[in-house]
């Protein structure tokens, strides 16, 4: 059987409620998701680590307050990595846990970072630590309107 295949027969109706459900409380008990979809609590758990294997779930996680931790500031990073700095800014990034993003982009940035802070220093530090790399452009985040939105196969 094709990985593409199974990957299509796990994310049939019930694989979508199944994920649905997940991603609203990734700690409900196998029998309340069994509920939810119909299955059985060992059926569900079968269906999971079958997703897991074919990499649809790729894990589990909390997600914690930025702010609740001391963390009052984030930001957006945009940055032109200056040419033959790649790996070390990428050893960098990997170095620095303010970090909470870092994606490859197209376009005139190489990277653009989202980076959580206690305060206007502390974000002066990590742009500061990655101006070497290139010139860094920042927007301090006023709001977010949309966090952590459940992702559904289309």
């Amino acid at each position: 059987m094709s990985l593409t295949f199974d990957r299509e027969r796990l994310l049939d109706e019930t694989g979508c409620a199944l994920l649905a459900a997940l991603q609203e409380n990734a700690r409900m008990p196998f029998s309340e998701l069994g509920r939810r979809v119909n299955l059985s609590a060992p059926a569900v758990a079968e269906r999971l680590r079958r997703m897991e294997d074919a990499g649809i779930v790729r894990g589990y996680r909390v997600l914690l307050s930025p702010a609740a931790l001391g963390l009052r500031l984030q930001a957006y990073i945009r940055i032109t990595v200056r040419y033959g700095l790649y790996d070390a800014f990428a050893t960098q990034l990997h170095d620095m846990p303010e970090v909470l993003n870092a994606d490859r982009v197209t376009g005139e940035d190489c990277y653009v970072l989202k980076v959580a802070v206690r305060d206007v220093e502390h974000l002066e530090r990590v742009i500061n630590a990655i101006n070497r790399y290139g010139e860094p452009v920042t927007s301090i985040i006023l709001s977010s309107k949309i966090e952590d939105r459940p992702l559904l196969p289309s």
